[in-house]
């Protein structure tokens, strides 16, 4: 298994940027497909990124293609999630996933705390 602590969030105006990170604990992190999420009240969580194993292939929800990147440092046990031109309804919690199956981005068994991100007009 893996643990996900997940640090970065707070406060944004729009068009502005946020960078999120997710530290992992564990000597596998290498081997688990990474991705973020989120969920705003009354509506289900949904895929935002997702990053295979060596940081070779990224896949983005359509809403925040063009604006979010996905990255990883395995060296670092760490994932990111690089938020630039903000907007209000990017408000949500984010979650950090690991083991995401792709390229279906049902999401895997593995889940950080959250960390809210919230965007002003």
């Amino acid at each position: 298994q893996v643990q996900l602590v997940e640090s970065g969030g707070g406060l944004a105006q729009a068009g502005g940027s946020l960078r999120l990170s997710c530290a992992a604990s564990g000597r596998t992190f290498s081997t688990y497909r990474m991705g973020w999420f989120r969920q705003v009240p009354g509506k289900e969580r949904e895929f935002v990124a997702a990053i295979s194993r060596s940081g070779g292939n990224t896949y983005y929800a359509d809403s925040v293609k063009g604006r979010f990147t996905i990255s990883r440092d395995n060296a670092k046990n760490t994932v990111y999630l690089s938020m630039n031109s903000l907007k209000p309804e990017d408000t949500a919690v984010y979650y950090c996933n690991a083991d995401i199956h792709l390229p279906s981005m049902r999401s895997g068994n593995y889940w950080g705390q959250g960390t809210q991100v919230t965007v002003s007009s």
